[in-house]
Protein backbone atom coordinates (compact mmCIF):
# COMPACT_ATOMS: atom_id res chain seq x y z
CA UNK A 1 0.00 0.00 0.00
CA UNK A 2 1.72 3.69 -1.38
CA UNK A 3 2.60 5.93 1.35
CA UNK A 4 -0.38 9.20 1.47
CA UNK A 5 1.28 12.10 -0.33
CA UNK A 6 0.88 15.47 1.86
CA UNK A 7 1.49 17.95 -0.58
CA UNK A 8 3.54 21.52 0.50
CA UNK A 9 4.06 24.57 -1.41
CA UNK A 10 7.78 24.75 -0.51
CA UNK A 11 9.75 23.03 -3.22
CA UNK A 12 13.67 21.63 -0.97
CA UNK A 13 12.81 18.39 0.11
CA UNK A 14 15.33 19.14 3.27
CA UNK A 15 13.13 22.08 4.23
CA UNK A 16 10.27 19.86 4.05
CA UNK A 17 11.78 17.53 6.10
CA UNK A 18 13.15 19.75 8.76
CA UNK A 19 9.40 21.58 9.40
CA UNK A 20 7.23 18.87 9.70
CA UNK A 21 9.91 17.29 12.14
CA UNK A 22 9.14 20.39 14.15
CA UNK A 23 5.46 20.23 13.35
CA UNK A 24 5.81 16.43 14.59
CA UNK A 25 7.09 17.34 17.87
CA UNK A 26 4.92 20.40 18.34
CA UNK A 27 1.62 18.46 17.59
CA UNK A 28 2.37 14.94 19.87
CA UNK A 29 3.24 17.65 22.61
CA UNK A 30 -0.09 19.09 22.45
CA UNK A 31 -2.19 15.68 21.42
CA UNK A 32 -1.12 14.26 24.54
CA UNK A 33 -2.34 16.92 26.29
CA UNK A 34 -5.51 17.96 24.77
CA UNK A 35 -6.52 15.56 21.93
CA UNK A 36 -6.12 15.85 18.47
CA UNK A 37 -9.84 17.66 17.81
CA UNK A 38 -9.06 20.04 20.60
CA UNK A 39 -5.83 21.33 19.39
CA UNK A 40 -5.47 24.06 16.67
CA UNK A 41 -3.26 24.57 13.96
CA UNK A 42 -2.03 27.35 15.47
CA UNK A 43 -0.95 26.32 18.93
CA UNK A 44 0.60 23.40 16.51
CA UNK A 45 2.40 26.25 14.47
CA UNK A 46 3.52 27.66 17.80
CA UNK A 47 4.89 24.82 19.20
CA UNK A 48 6.56 24.34 15.83
CA UNK A 49 8.16 27.55 16.25
CA UNK A 50 7.07 29.66 13.69
CA UNK A 51 3.86 31.17 12.24
CA UNK A 52 0.42 29.89 11.28
CA UNK A 53 1.47 31.00 7.38
CA UNK A 54 4.70 29.22 7.30
CA UNK A 55 2.61 26.04 8.73
CA UNK A 56 0.71 26.04 6.03
CA UNK A 57 3.25 25.91 3.58
CA UNK A 58 3.91 22.22 4.83
CA UNK A 59 0.79 20.97 4.90
CA UNK A 60 -2.95 21.48 3.48
CA UNK A 61 -5.13 20.94 6.44
CA UNK A 62 -4.95 20.06 10.26
CA UNK A 63 -5.66 16.07 9.26
CA UNK A 64 -2.05 15.88 7.51
CA UNK A 65 -0.33 16.66 10.76
CA UNK A 66 -1.64 13.85 12.24
CA UNK A 67 -1.44 11.74 9.55
CA UNK A 68 2.31 12.93 9.91
CA UNK A 69 2.74 12.47 13.32
CA UNK A 70 1.43 8.78 13.20
CA UNK A 71 2.88 7.85 10.66
CA UNK A 72 6.12 8.55 11.81
CA UNK A 73 5.94 7.05 15.29
CA UNK A 74 4.62 3.80 13.00
CA UNK A 75 8.30 4.21 11.43
CA UNK A 76 10.17 4.18 14.59
CA UNK A 77 8.47 1.78 16.50
CA UNK A 78 9.32 -0.54 13.30
CA UNK A 79 12.92 0.71 13.14
CA UNK A 80 13.23 -0.16 16.69
CA UNK A 81 11.85 -3.81 16.41
CA UNK A 82 13.41 -4.05 13.06
CA UNK A 83 16.53 -3.26 14.07
CA UNK A 84 16.98 -5.94 17.27
CA UNK A 85 14.83 -8.72 15.30
CA UNK A 86 17.07 -9.36 12.48
CA UNK A 87 20.20 -10.23 14.90
CA UNK A 88 17.67 -13.02 16.23
CA UNK A 89 18.77 -16.43 16.12
CA UNK A 90 15.90 -18.22 15.80
CA UNK A 91 15.96 -19.86 19.51
CA UNK A 92 13.67 -19.41 22.06
CA UNK A 93 15.98 -17.90 24.44
CA UNK A 94 16.95 -15.09 21.71
CA UNK A 95 12.97 -14.75 20.83
CA UNK A 96 12.90 -13.84 24.71
CA UNK A 97 15.02 -11.14 24.64
CA UNK A 98 13.70 -9.37 21.23
CA UNK A 99 10.07 -9.63 23.33
CA UNK A 100 11.43 -7.83 26.11
CA UNK A 101 13.03 -5.29 23.84
CA UNK A 102 10.08 -4.38 22.30
CA UNK A 103 8.20 -4.33 25.93
CA UNK A 104 11.12 -2.00 26.99
CA UNK A 105 10.85 0.50 23.97
CA UNK A 106 7.40 0.31 24.05
CA UNK A 107 7.80 1.44 27.44
CA UNK A 108 9.85 3.96 26.65
CA UNK A 109 7.55 5.26 23.38
CA UNK A 110 4.04 4.69 25.75
CA UNK A 111 2.83 8.98 25.66
CA UNK A 112 3.63 8.13 22.10
CA UNK A 113 1.46 4.97 21.59
CA UNK A 114 -1.10 6.31 23.38
CA UNK A 115 -1.38 9.24 21.00
CA UNK A 116 -1.24 6.89 17.82
CA UNK A 117 -4.26 5.09 19.05
CA UNK A 118 -6.40 7.30 20.70
CA UNK A 119 -6.18 9.05 17.41
CA UNK A 120 -5.67 7.70 14.71
CA UNK A 121 -9.37 6.76 14.27
CA UNK A 122 -9.25 10.61 12.94
CA UNK A 123 -7.68 10.12 10.30
CA UNK A 124 -9.09 10.07 6.70
CA UNK A 125 -10.38 7.32 4.71
CA UNK A 126 -7.43 7.28 2.66
CA UNK A 127 -4.84 7.04 5.52
CA UNK A 128 -6.30 4.84 8.34
CA UNK A 129 -6.01 1.79 5.60
CA UNK A 130 -1.99 2.46 5.31
CA UNK A 131 -1.19 3.36 8.66
CA UNK A 132 -3.05 0.53 9.88
CA UNK A 133 -1.22 -1.82 7.36
CA UNK A 134 2.07 -0.81 9.04
CA UNK A 135 1.29 -2.06 12.18
CA UNK A 136 0.48 -5.78 10.59
CA UNK A 137 3.85 -5.12 8.65
CA UNK A 138 5.17 -5.09 12.19
CA UNK A 139 3.76 -7.45 13.70
CA UNK A 140 5.21 -9.67 10.68
CA UNK A 141 8.29 -8.93 11.81
CA UNK A 142 7.29 -11.14 14.91
CA UNK A 143 5.76 -13.84 12.87
CA UNK A 144 9.27 -14.35 11.14
CA UNK A 145 11.58 -14.79 14.32
CA UNK A 146 8.57 -16.84 15.42
CA UNK A 147 8.49 -19.16 12.58
CA UNK A 148 12.38 -19.04 12.42
CA UNK A 149 12.18 -21.03 16.24
CA UNK A 150 9.74 -23.18 14.94
CA UNK A 151 11.88 -24.51 11.80
CA UNK A 152 14.56 -25.28 14.13
CA UNK A 153 12.61 -27.11 16.35
CA UNK A 154 12.42 -25.03 19.11
CA UNK A 155 8.96 -24.23 18.97
CA UNK A 156 5.82 -26.87 17.69
CA UNK A 157 3.48 -24.29 16.39
CA UNK A 158 1.29 -24.49 13.51
CA UNK A 159 0.72 -21.02 10.96
CA UNK A 160 -2.87 -19.63 12.81
CA UNK A 161 -0.95 -20.40 16.35
CA UNK A 162 1.87 -18.22 15.05
CA UNK A 163 0.01 -15.74 14.12
CA UNK A 164 -1.99 -15.62 17.14
CA UNK A 165 1.24 -15.31 19.13
CA UNK A 166 3.05 -12.39 17.53
CA UNK A 167 -0.11 -10.40 17.87
CA UNK A 168 -0.61 -11.08 21.40
CA UNK A 169 3.22 -10.03 21.62
CA UNK A 170 2.46 -6.89 20.04
CA UNK A 171 -0.47 -6.17 21.90
CA UNK A 172 1.08 -7.17 25.29
CA UNK A 173 3.81 -4.41 24.53
CA UNK A 174 1.91 -1.95 24.09
CA UNK A 175 -0.28 -3.12 27.30
CA UNK A 176 2.48 -1.35 29.81
CA UNK A 177 1.51 2.19 28.33
CA UNK A 178 -2.55 1.32 28.11
CA UNK A 179 -2.63 -0.09 31.27
CA UNK A 180 0.05 1.55 33.51
CA UNK A 181 -2.36 3.52 36.05
CA UNK A 182 -3.14 0.27 37.35
CA UNK A 183 0.10 -2.10 36.25
CA UNK A 184 2.56 0.26 37.93
CA UNK A 185 0.76 -0.01 41.34
CA UNK A 186 1.79 -3.35 41.34
CA UNK A 187 4.90 -3.91 39.16
CA UNK A 188 7.91 -2.12 37.84
CA UNK A 189 8.44 -2.57 33.91
CA UNK A 190 10.93 -5.75 34.55
CA UNK A 191 8.95 -7.64 36.60
CA UNK A 192 5.86 -6.98 34.28
CA UNK A 193 8.56 -8.12 31.42
CA UNK A 194 9.19 -11.33 33.52
CA UNK A 195 5.94 -12.23 34.31
CA UNK A 196 4.37 -11.97 30.46
CA UNK A 197 7.13 -13.73 29.18
CA UNK A 198 6.72 -16.58 31.81
CA UNK A 199 2.93 -16.51 30.86
CA UNK A 200 3.51 -16.83 27.02
CA UNK A 201 6.33 -19.48 27.26
CA UNK A 202 5.43 -21.42 30.03
CA UNK A 203 1.74 -20.49 30.44
CA UNK A 204 -1.65 -20.78 32.88
CA UNK A 205 -1.76 -24.26 32.09
CA UNK A 206 1.56 -24.96 33.31
CA UNK A 207 1.24 -23.32 36.35
CA UNK A 208 -1.92 -25.30 37.20
CA UNK A 209 -0.46 -28.36 36.20
CA UNK A 210 2.33 -27.57 38.82
CA UNK A 211 0.13 -26.77 41.78
CA UNK A 212 -1.59 -30.05 41.03
CA UNK A 213 1.16 -32.12 41.12
CA UNK A 214 1.44 -32.48 37.64
CA UNK A 215 -2.29 -33.80 37.71
CA UNK A 216 -4.84 -32.71 34.53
Amino acid sequence: MDRREVQASVKDERLVEKRRDQMIKGAITLFKQKGFHRTTTREIARAAGFSIGTLYEYIRKKEDILYLVVDRMYDQIRERLQEDLVTNLGTVESLKLSIAYYFREMAEMQEEVLVMYQEAKSLSKDALPYVLNKEIQMVGLFENVIENCVRNGELDLDEKQIKLFAHNLFVEGQMWGFRRWALQKVYTLEEYIDLQLELLFYGVQGKVNQGTGGER
